[in-house]
Order: C-alpha cells, then structure tokens, then sequence
C-alpha cells in the first residue's frame, strides 16, 4: 500500500458525511464496513453472505447455533418429537413481538417455514416429509411428517445462507420468488428503511421490546445482548479509503481487510489501536462454478479438465497472500475437496484429481474438442477475494487454450446476471469464482453447490441423480458412519462429474478498534455482547 493511496483515502473520507459525527465518538454508535453492498433485504431470496448478516440484526431464529455448531433453542421454549418421530411440537417464548409491535405467534413461524423451506436446500429437504404444519394456539405449533426427519432442529438453527428467519405471516406469505419490501423482524435490532442508502450506508435501530434469553451467548444462540443504540453499515468505495477510516476512529470494525494492509495494522501506533483476528474458523472455501448449461463446461471433459489444471495454493496466494498473523502464521490451505476439512463429513478420495498441471489439462482439453473455446467470465471487482481469484483464473484458463472474455461489474449485478440461462450472446455466462463459509460445505444439506437437481440448483444448475441419491442416503443414515460413506461416495461423484471445482481455503482476519470488546467467534459477524471500552 503506497502512502499516497491512504492520504488519498483519508481526504475521500474527511468530505464525507462519515466524518464529523465520527469525531464525536458517540459511545452508542457502532460504525461498521461489511464485506459487500447489501443489495436487497430479503434473507430467503437473497443467498449473498451479506443479506444473511443484516437478516441476523433484524430477524431471529427458532434454534441458535453455539461455537461448538450445537443447535439450542432460541425463540422457542423447546420442543417434544412424538409418534416415532412423525409429530414434532414447538412452543415459543411469552412476550416476543415483532418490530411493528405485533406478537410472534405460530402461524407467523409456519408461513415463514413455507417461504424459506420454497428456497432453500435444507428447507427443501423438511417440506418433502411435511404432512401438514398447524397452530394449536397462538405459541404452540406442530409439524406432522409423513417421514421422520431427525435434523429438524438442525435445519432450524442452520447460520449457512438461507437461513431460517422468523417474519410476519403477511412477509412469509410473500411469493418466495419475490422480494420482500420490509425487514420487519423481531431481533434485537430494527432496520431503519427511509435512511438506508444502498451502495452508501445500512442503518440499525436498538429494538427496546426485545426480550434476550438468559443463557450465555455463544455464536447465534444464548443471550443476544446489545450494547449500542445505533448500528450503521458503512460501505466503503475501497481499502484505501476503510483503512484510512479504521486507523482515524472514525470506524469501528472493517469485516474483510485485504492481505496487504495486515502488515500496517499490526506495527506501531496502529497495532495499539487496531486489533487484528480470525473470528470464522471455519474459514473460507473458493470455488469455480461452471455453467452446465451451456457450451463448453456442458461437456464434463472439460469441467475436469479445470481440475487438472487448478493449484489451489496459486488462488489463495493471490486472495490472502503469503503473510500470516499473530497467532495465525498461515492463513492458506490446499488440498480442499467438496467438505469442509474439519467437518464430519470430510474425506481425501479424489484429491489427486487436482494435478497442478497445465499441460496434461490442454491435452485433456483437446481431447474434448474444446481448445479455443469462448468463455465468458464474470467477475465482481468490488469483492477483492472475488476479483483476486479472477484475475488468476482467467490467467489459468488463457494458458490452457480458452477464448477467455471478461464481464467485469459490481457484486450485485454479478448475482443479478448469474440467474440468467440465456447462452453467451444473449446475456449469459460461463461461470464465476465465489467463496463460501467452511460451514456452508459442512454436511449436505447445506451445501448448496454440490447439488444435482437441474434448474433447481444454485446458479450453475448441475444435473446428477448420483449426488442426489447420496445426499438422500446421507439424510436418512442411521450412524455417523453411514453418514460418512454416503458423504465420501458424494466427493468421489463431484471429483468426476464436477458441479464446481474447488479453488482452496483460507482464513480471512477481521480489523477492529482495540476498545470494542465481546465480539462473538463463530459465523457470522454478530452485532450482540459487543461494547465499547
């Protein structure tokens, strides 16, 4: 970083509005940098990471998740299974209101239930068992299953996106392809609609009626605490200028620093000030999604030849660098398969298909018939671990024999194109990089993009009856050690058929000034239990 590039931030930043109440310190005023613009508020939509961090201020859950990814009751009281497991009845905690003051009663939690399970993988999963969802009372409601479905609670408490947000029966009775218009929840903070300015700042308001559990918080479960009045999202038009911002005070806690400002925070009066960490541990797992429904990854030939071409540790260089940080020597991983190496679920068979080599992948693409094949890549250059991997697969594909064009834009029009199914010339695509939470390839329900089932996938819209009759047999497993074989025979299919190839792990460190404290490990960025001073 050159000294002329944070003068530069700094002077940006004095002319904006930021700056004068920043100086102010105001003791119940948390200013924050997200990772990306929030381009809608609809958590169930939207499976961008930064929907499902403004969703967790706003909305809460059935079942919290704690560090140790142990699902514990959150909005409900608890629950009893009946009937072999086929009747599942759920009661919720007295006097919990949502922000338009109304109460949280159980047709609100069914309706919400409906609109997510609509979208999501897991949630997929539950309605497909669900006989019949009903409210005895107003706290009471009951799930009646025409198979027993035992990660129910699982699938409640899941922190991957989409997660499972408690809304209003009128917001859950919203078409699921639609988006909502209001974030009206019943979390520990409201979402102040008239002052949000997208692409420049998110506002949060302490909500007064929120009654917090008493059991100590942990990740997503236990007491959701707030100690600020005011949470503003402040998004930032580059490092430069959030470096700059951090260093100065005039903001609290910068999400995603990149690799080469680790250096300048942990030395001199910065190092007093600033504290440098990974929260996630978890880490963060870089993919190429192929289009499978267009020319030239339609062919799984060429998919695999991607796999032989990929060196992991080439991306993670680029993304985090080479640098660690205290306590952290190496932020970088390589050797990362469809699971996440820590889960229950990981497994080394197919590793070797990842071979480093360039040549043996331009012959493999010429036995496919693919050499000079047009590409069209998308990328977000205002996501630096997205652009960073970008720039080196484009690079890769070049040099293995790929027509390689570009389509360079924001974050949020990248996820608006990547729903088209159009070909090349008509608006379409040929794949992106994207990063994913370690615990969003933990098991396969909430592994969005291992799925096989066609134009219901996520983006990419992969077809493979294997991967899904191995994702059944892993819901239905009677032991972990069933569990593990389905998941295993899952990564031996994904290594063959490529639903997307796997770019390596790293761990990205999160900036803060030294005087907030209690900020929560885990995934995501939390809001609750953090102060000042």
């Amino acid at each position: 970083m050159q000294r002329r590039d944070l003068m530069t931030g700094a002077a940006a930043l004095a002319a904006s509005p930021l700056a004068a109440p920043a100086r102010a310190q105001q003791a119940r005023l948390l200013r924050y940098v997200p990772h990306a613009n929030l381009p809608n508020i609809d958590p169930f939509t939207n499976t961008a990471f930064v929907a499902r961090d403004h969703a967790f201020l706003v909305f809460d859950q059935l079942y919290g998740m704690d560090e140790q990814f142990r699902p514990q009751p959150q909005m409900v009281e608890g629950h009893v299974v009946e009937n072999d497991g086929l009747l599942w009845r759920f009661t919720l905690r007295e006097g919990q209101k949502f922000h338009d003051g109304t109460p949280v009663r159980g047709r609100d939690v069914i309706a919400s239930i409906r609109r997510w399970g609509a979208r999501d993988a897991f949630g997929q999963a539950l309605l497909a068992r669900v006989a019949e969802m009903t409210e005895p009372s107003d706290r009471v409601f009951q799930i009646r299953l025409n198979r027993p479905f035992p990660k129910m609670i699982d699938a409640f408490a899941k922190v991957t996106t989409s997660c499972l947000f408690i809304m209003p029966e009128r917001l859950g009775n919203v078409d699921p392809s639609t988006n909502i218009t209001e974030a009206i929840g019943s979390g520990p903070y409201r979402f102040r609609r008239e002052e949000w300015v997208p692409g420049s700042r998110v506002v949060y308001e302490r909500f007064g009626d929120y009654a917090p559990r008493q059991e100590q918080p942990s990740m997503t479960s236990g007491a959701k605490v707030t100690h600020f009045d005011r949470v503003e999202w402040h998004i930032m038009p580059d490092p430069s200028t959030a470096s700059a911002a951090l260093q100065a005070g005039e903001i609290d806690w910068w999400e995603q620093p990149t690799a080469d400002l680790f250096p300048l925070f942990m030395r001199g009066a910065a190092a007093r000030n600033i504290a440098v960490d990974v929260i996630n541990n978890t880490g963060l797992i870089g993919i190429f999604r192929p289009n499978h429904l267009t020319a030239p990854f339609n062919n799984p030939a060429v998919r695999r030849a991607v796999l032989t071409a990929v060196n992991q540790m080439d991306f993670m260089t680029a993304v985090i660098g080479d640098a660690g940080i205290q306590g952290r020597p190496n932020l970088r991983r390589e050797g990362i398969g469809y699971f996440a190496p820590e889960s229950p679920s990981a497994s080394t068979v197919g590793l070797d298909r990842l071979r480093k080599s360039i040549d043996a992948a331009r012959a493999e693409l010429q036995a496919a018939g693919a050499m000079g094949a047009k590409l069209l890549l998308m990328n977000a250059t205002d996501l630096y671990s997205i652009n960073q991997a970008s720039l080196v697969g484009a690079d890769l594909f070049s040099r293995m024999g790929f027509n390689v064009d570009f389509a360079s834009t924001d974050w949020g029009t990248m996820v608006a194109r990547r729903a088209s199914r159009n070909q090349i010339d008509q608006g379409g695509w040929s794949g992106f990089f994207t990063f994913w939470s370690g615990v969003d390839h933990w098991n396969p329900a909430s592994h969005a993009a291992i799925r096989g089932h066609g134009t219901q996938s996520w983006p990419g819209w992969p077809t493979s009856p294997g991967l899904e009759a191995q994702r059944d047999a892993w819901f239905d497993a009677p032991n972990n050690a069933a569990a593990l074989a389905a998941t295993t025979e899952m990564q031996r299919l994904a290594f063959d058929e490529v639903p997307y190839v796997p770019i390596g792990m790293y761990y990205q460190p999160t900036a803060y000034r030294r005087n907030l404290t209690g900020i929560l490990k885990g995934q995501p960025p939390l809001f609750w239990n953090v102060r000042r001073g």
